[in-house]
């Protein structure tokens, strides 16, 4: 008989390292009864979403760290990061896009990019990671709930894929819209907002070197809660502005109406930049409290300006930062 063997001299397991049948057999009614108890604990929890997880393991990114646009501040934990979410098309409770988007397909994807531009086009995934070398940059992300976390986010500057279109004259804003699809996202029966989820900027803040146009997070593709195959991330805005699962971007002439300002007006404004001298009408923006890393007790980090990102702050020169919230 032929035996193969595995090449570079790689020893073959010892029997008591090979998982028994009955045990393998077991796996998947094991987990299903784990995922339908109540039970919280962090090692449960993880047990239960192994499988979601697993799409993302292993699939590693080659970046280049870019420190000149990336804080120094400890990170948040990937189990963190990647278990408190929103993400109201997979549900609207923190936990419910890690619990439910296994069942999103990124392969095969497009996005399509039109509008006031003069070479439109539509990319896959492939070619889209293919635009630019993807950079690491640790940004911190602040959501309007009081929340933040600090990530390692992969990707690089969304210029170069506008610059790649060619704007014409007209373009002074850029809409981004997100994938909808009741059969992979269990969120959209609600009607919590007007599907699909519909983002936007001004071009000058869309052409900023720190908007990133992201496909991965601590060195490996975006998770399917996190937003995957590709995302925006703008740091200096609150999150819900970092529109997720992008399939269509397009140049405008004129301010795109948008998901959350058109939900709430009064609660979210087009331009969502960070400010802790503008409460959101149910609550404080003054302080912020990071996850993973204070406990419930411990005191609340004060919100910065711009989340810190000074180097923004020319974009809205003369501009009324309490009207144009």
């Amino acid at each position: 008989m032929f035996i193969k063997r595995p090449p570079n001299g790689i020893d073959l397991p010892f029997p008591s390292e090979i998982t028994p049948r009955a045990v393998y057999e077991g796996r998947r009614d094991f987990l299903a009864r784990i995922a339908a108890t109540a039970a919280v604990g962090t090692g449960i929890w993880e047990m239960a979403n192994r499988e979601a997880f697993a799409q993302a393991a292993g699939q590693r990114l080659a970046a280049q760290a870019n420190p000149a646009l990336s804080t120094s501040e400890k990170q948040t934990p990937f189990k963190d990061a990647t278990r408190y979410n929103n993400f109201y098309e997979f549900g609207t409770d923190k936990s419910d896009p890690a619990e439910n988007a296994h069942t999103l397909r990124t392969r095969p994807w497009t996005v399509t990019i039109e509008g006031e531009v003069k070479k439109p086009v539509t990319l896959d995934i492939d070619r889209l990671l293919k635009l630019a070398p993807l950079e690491e940059r640790i940004y911190r992300l602040r959501c309007v709930e009081g929340w933040s976390m600090v990530i390692p986010w992969v990707g690089y500057p969304l210029s170069h894929l506008l610059r790649q279109v060619e704007p014409t004259g007209n373009a002074r804003f850029v809409e981004f819209t997100t994938l909808a699809d009741r059969s992979q996202m269990p969120g959209l029966r609600s009607r919590v907002l007007d599907w699909p989820y519909v983002e936007g900027l001004r071009m000058d803040e869309a052409m900023h070197p720190l908007s990133l146009l992201t496909v991965g997070m601590y060195g490996q593709v975006l998770p399917n809660q996190n937003g995957a195959p590709v995302r925006l991330v703008v740091p200096w805005k609150y999150g819900f502005k970092s529109a997720k699962s992008i399939v269509r971007i397009r140049l405008l002439g004129k301010q795109p109406r948008t998901a959350w300002n058109d939900s709430a007006p009064n609660e979210y404004g087009f331009y969502s930049n960070v400010n802790p001298n503008v409460d959101h009408p149910r609550w404080s923006q003054a302080t912020e409290r990071r996850i993973g890393e204070d406990g419930f007790f411990q005191p609340k980090r004060k919100t910065l300006m711009f989340n810190g990102y000074d180097q923004v702050a020319s974009l809205y020169t003369g501009m009324d930062l309490k009207k144009f919230y």
